[in-house]
């Protein structure tokens, strides 16, 4: 029998690294594994994303991710359109009542204010002269404007106007309180559109 093989590699005489070892030359140093995919695209996330060994197309998908995360969404505005239906008339009445005495106390407050600037101006000596000379006779002096406008028949005419318009405006509110309701039950009411910026 003979051997077909043909002559074999000489053993003997072979110095390379032998089967499962490294070669010998290779500098001390950490072992880098074989990567599996190209090196990541500059700003993209080396692992969990593989940019690399595919086409563009995982480039510009990735970029695509990248821009719809960063982009800025303009903010919405959230609307609500509402119906006035009916005007409680207890809680118009109170507050009607509130305000209406708050504009009484500024009412008396103003004419008391007013009345003292005239008064140091010389308006009431001046403009009272004038008319207690034009009214006046041989047997009496004429109408005394000072003496009639004076700051606490001024300030007490006042507040009886204050109180009447308390009593008016608080009953003239109330009264449009229940005829609005009447109103409202026939046209549905004023509609109101709310609108709330985020």
């Amino acid at each position: 029998m003979t051997d077909t093989r043909g002559q074999g590699p000489s053993y003997d005489t072979y110095n390379g690294p032998l089967p499962g070892e490294r070669g010998g030359t290779q500098p001390q140093g950490p072992y880098h594994p074989p990567q599996a995919y190209g090196a990541p695209a500059q700003g993209t996330p080396a692992q969990g994303v593989p940019t690399g060994g595919h086409t563009s197309g995982g480039q510009t998908a990735a970029a695509q991710r990248k821009a719809r995360t960063g982009a800025r969404t303009t903010p919405r505005t959230r609307k609500a359109r509402l119906r006035v239906a009916k005007a409680d008339p207890w809680s118009v009445m109170k507050v009607s009542f509130l305000l209406s005495i708050a504009l009484g106390i500024c009412t008396v407050v103003a004419a008391a204010v007013l009345w003292m600037v005239m008064d140091a101006m010389g308006v009431f000596s001046t403009v009272g002269g004038t008319i207690s000379e034009a009214t006046g006779s041989n047997e009496s002096n004429g109408f005394d404007l000072q003496s009639f406008l004076s700051l606490p028949r001024v300030l007490m005419f006042t507040s009886v106007i204050a109180v009447i318009d308390v009593v008016l405006m608080t009953a003239l509110a109330t009264l449009g309180a229940f005829i609005y309701n009447l109103s409202a039950g026939f046209v549905g009411g004023v509609e109101l559109t709310l609108a709330e910026d985020e």
